[in-house]
């Protein structure tokens, strides 16, 4: 058969992992062999073909900031565009809003991944996708050039970054100075990569003016907004 998946199997193979997934949470158990062989007999692709793409499922549970099937740990080469199949497919059969962050995180990882990135244009002025969530529309690269940039360390603090995540990469978090719903652009003049207790505390700290004012004066690229 083809080497690419119809939504069809796609979405067989994401019902398969929820059954798991609902199962494991339940502490019940099954067996995940059982599932790619039902899963072969009925689309003809390999048993090992299915055990793969239930580790990319478990790749967007992790950018869900989800907790992903015991034993199927996140294998992120799953490409950008079935990411968010993937995504719109669990939002469905779960009955759930589509939130839209792992085709963007997985165009992110792939752009920092890269051995050159050029500095990005960005988004002068982000539009808005209105839904029962507003969302902004981001750039990946630009989130992916400022991790990059960051070399694992918050540009607030210095500090390395808290933890590796499942993908084996330093967690930080993009933060846009000026926010996105107050006009701020999405451009690397206006985005640092901050460890969470900084990125909480531009938030909701008690001298955040101070911190906003110092990180100006710090981080050579940004520009006021």
């Amino acid at each position: 058969m083809t080497e690419k998946w119809s939504t069809e199997e796609l979405k067989a193979s994401v019902v398969a992992y929820l059954d798991m997934h609902h199962k494991d949470l339940n502490n019940e158990l099954f067996v995940k062999k059982t599932y790619y062989t039902e899963l072969s007999e009925k689309f003809g692709r390999t048993e090992k073909s299915y055990e793969y793409r239930m580790q990319n499922i478990s790749y967007v549970f992790f950018l869900m900031g989800r907790q992903w099937v015991s034993g199927l740990k996140p294998a992120k080469n799953v490409g950008s565009n079935n990411a968010e199949i993937i995504e719109r497919l669990i939002c469905e059969v779960e009955g759930k809003s589509y939130i839209g962050v792992a085709g963007f995180e997985t165009q992110v990882s792939t752009f920092k991944n890269k051995e050159i990135l050029d500095i990005p244009v960005g988004i002068a002025k982000p539009t808005i996708s209105s839904g029962k969530v507003t969302q902004y529309t981001s750039d990946p690269k630009v989130k992916a050039w400022v991790l990059k940039e960051s070399q694992g360390n918050c540009e607030n603090c210095d500090s390395l970054a808290p933890f590796t995540t499942a993908a084996g990469e330093p967690f930080l978090e993009v933060h846009h100075l000026k926010r996105l719903a107050d006009g701020g652009s999405d451009r690397i003049s206006n985005a640092i990569a901050l460890c969470p207790n900084c990125h909480r505390e531009f938030h909701y700290g008690q001298s955040k003016l101070e911190k906003i004012n110092a990180i100006y004066a710090k981080v050579p690229r940004l520009i006021r907004e």
